[in-house]
């Protein structure tokens, strides 16, 4: 598999959180295809596995960790198998999210609890378990959670996940506050519209098209692979003086 210059993670462990579908699934492909050996971790053991299979026949090494981010004592459970399988982690993409769509004032109790545990305690959760093996082990590493555009600019519909997104943000920030004198970066990306499984129906609509016109400066939405640069900017040792920032990847949506 290709490893050009720019970034080269041949001998690096990540895992990739949410990699059955959408970006962590094209983060777990970007990251392997740099050399990376990828863990791949969320709900959908059939989905993780196809992706495993894949990577593996392009060249690349992924094992699967099927696993509830929510649900802390399999989380733990599965961060001590990787680290006795796998070794310490140098790596976390902390990419696993959802969306319930709902007016704040019609939203239910069960949705939003769901989207508070997988969007802000899940990402909480991880990054901590990461980081406590990182810094037993004195080893460097590179933490990017996945924020949004929506957690600095709000949007009708989507009070819980504007919110979550929000909390990443300033977990970000935190994080990296305390963990850089362990030599530990803790970042985030902050994607504007991209095309997923989850929002597909709506960006292809023609209310969808009409937004993204009407919000977004360059008057389209971005391309997968539009994000890889900031990805392995600061998953590598490219962006070593970089944390606590977050970096939005949107078209100019938030300056629009």
């Amino acid at each position: 598999m290709a490893t050009e210059d720019f970034a080269d993670l041949r001998g690096k462990l990540a895992l990739v959180t949410g990699a059955s579908s959408g970006l962590g699934a094209h983060f777990s492909r970007v990251l392997a295809a740099r050399g990376c050996t990828v863990l791949l971790m969320a709900r959908r053991q059939q989905a993780l596995q196809a992706l495993a299979d894949e990577i593996t026949d392009a060249g690349g090494k992924a094992f699967v960790f099927t696993t509830d981010v929510t649900d802390l004592p399999a989380l733990k459970a599965s961060f001590d198998k990787m680290k006795t399988e796998h070794g310490v982690l140098d790596i976390v993409v902390n990419n696993a999210g959802i969306a319930h769509g709902a007016a704040f004032l019609e939203a239910s109790d069960d949705d939003t609890a769901e989207v508070f545990a997988v969007n802000q305690t899940a990402v909480w959760r991880v990054a901590q378990l990461a980081c406590q093996q990182m810094q037993q082990a004195g080893k460097r590493g590179s933490v990017i959670n996945i924020a949004s555009v929506l957690g600095d600019r709000v949007a009708k519909g989507l009070a819980s996940y504007a919110t979550t997104k929000a909390a990443v943000i300033q977990m970000t920030k935190a994080m990296a506050l305390e963990m850089a004198q362990y030599t530990i970066r803790v970042n985030a990306i902050a994607p504007g519209y991209c095309q997923t499984e989850i929002n597909k129906d709506y960006l292809q609509s023609d209310q969808g098209q009409a937004m993204i016109k009407r919000s977004v400066p360059m008057r389209r939405i971005a391309k997968l692979e539009e994000l890889d640069g900031v990805l392995l900017l600061l998953a590598s040792q490219q962006g070593s003086y970089i944390t606590g920032a977050t970096i939005p990847v949107d078209g100019g949506y938030l300056i629009g």
